[in-house]
């Protein structure tokens, strides 16, 4: 978590200077590519990545690793297919022009997708300075190269190829864990093992990666609609308010999805309660969160336009707007790790559905009948009270289920005590 909450502190640190070097207009078109690409990123590995860690077998996590990164490989090359196909269509969604963009989509998806691949093999192995280090790569690289591009005014070219590149380095680094043990598991690597796990798991790529691809979607959403509807600039404020709102809250929030899923699977393997451990991140996260976010809620335009210049002061207006959104969805870490643990993932791909559909309805409805702000002051209430909605679906969930599993414990417990008296009775009878 340091090291982590370090690489962000750069980032951060630096936003103020990168600010001043790229435009609102540079961050929409950005925005819009890493809508696009988180899009198709998000169904890179079939949600696979989340199966490594529950294996109690290294032989298991090892043979479904390889099928993560085949499914990557297999993404990939549709990416590649389609931007062949319709090129016109994709720079439209990205807003992008020439062929620079759609490779740069094609080698992100590859790279995002072994990225998630190697980051989840790395917690697996409790490797957690690894991935620290491989934070700190990825936010060094990555500014660097945005100071250089925006000194030499390369645009928004600059800020994709800087963040692709950011995402290479930080990858080669998590090799360095994965490989030695690529290497000792490499002969039981089996096909059939593979087909089989890939079929035992078959519920990861039916509802967790859909359900991924429906959540990133929306939230990818309000960029592409809001460009629609207000144009680049408006697109570009809102891009840089969400990003400079979520550096801080990934401070703690990359660290502990990965240790809590880790955390989370041993209880449950191990059969102890998850409950307190729910209850104890949640109630720590809304702790955490709580000053900050309003700070944020009440001087959030002036602080934006002190830090970063008075151009971004709309990005402040919008960020003052979604903090309420934002600090709710900081809280529902815990829910999101839990549902996978539970594996009720046919119940959350209908709740992200839901959000999908209503956030849908609410962009285009205030796209169509309010300005910028009032919609997405709109958007920011309606994920906020989703968010909580799934805070508490997940802990009935929980809840529900260690109720069932005490009472069939015990059920199971009275039933051998009764067969016992029966066998000791069955002499004298």
């Amino acid at each position: 978590m340091t090291g982590t909450a370090a690489a962000q502190v750069i980032g951060f640190a630096l936003s103020p200077v990168i600010s001043r070097l790229f435009s609102p207009s540079d961050f929409g078109i950005f925005g819009s590519f890493n809508s696009v690409s988180a899009i198709i990123a998000a169904a890179a590995t079939l949600e696979y990545t989340e199966a490594i860690i529950l294996q109690k077998k290294e032989e298991d996590a090892i043979n479904l690793l390889i099928v993560s990164c085949s499914c990557t490989f297999v993404v990939g090359l549709l990416c590649l297919s389609i931007c062949s196909l319709a090129p016109a269509f994709v720079n439209g969604l990205m807003k992008t022009e020439g062929y620079w963009a759609l490779a740069l989509l094609v080698a992100s998806t590859l790279i995002t997708g072994l990225n998630s691949s190697f980051q989840v093999w790395c917690v697996r192995a409790k490797a957690f300075k690894h991935t620290s280090a491989s934070q700190v790569i990825r936010s060094l690289s990555g500014n660097g190269m945005l100071l250089g591009f925006g000194y030499f005014k390369i645009g928004a070219v600059g800020l994709i190829v800087g963040s692709v590149m950011a995402d290479v380095l930080a990858s080669l680094n998590l090799v360095r864990v994965l490989l030695p043990s690529l290497l000792a598991l490499w002969r039981r690597i089996r096909w059939d093992r593979m087909k089989q796990l890939a079929k035992e798991y078959s519920d990861f790529p039916m509802y967790a990666a859909t359900q991924n691809v429906i959540t990133t979607s929306s939230q990818g959403l309000p960029v592409l609609l809001l460009g629609h509807f207000y144009g680049l600039s408006v697109v570009g404020a809102y891009a840089f308010g969400v990003s400079m709102l979520s550096t801080p809250m990934g401070f703690v929030l990359r660290s502990v999805r990965d240790v809590l899923l880790q955390r989370a699977t041993e209880t449950h393997q191990s059969g102890h309660s998850l409950m307190p451990l729910y209850l104890k991140t949640t109630a720590g996260l809304f702790a955490l969160g709580l000053l900050p976010s309003l700070v944020l809620l009440i001087w959030a335009p002036e602080i934006f336009s002190l830090i970063f210049g008075s151009r971004w002061h709309t990005a402040g207006e919008f960020a003052q707007s979604l903090i309420v959104w934002l600090f709710i969805g900081f809280c529902n870490v815990a829910a999101v790790k839990f549902a996978q643990v539970i594996r009720i993932q046919r119940t959350i791909f209908y709740y992200e559905l839901a959000m999908l559909i209503g956030r849908t309805m609410v962009l285009v409805l205030g796209g169509t009948y309010l300005n910028a702000k009032h919609t997405i002051i709109l958007f920011s209430l309606f994920g906020a009270t989703m968010n909580l909605f799934l805070i508490f679906l997940v802990g009935h969930s929980v809840m529900r289920r260690e109720k069932n599993g005490a009472w069939e414990g015990l059920m199971e417990t009275l039933l051998e005590e009764r067969s016992g008296i029966s066998k000791a009775r069955r002499p004298l009878e």
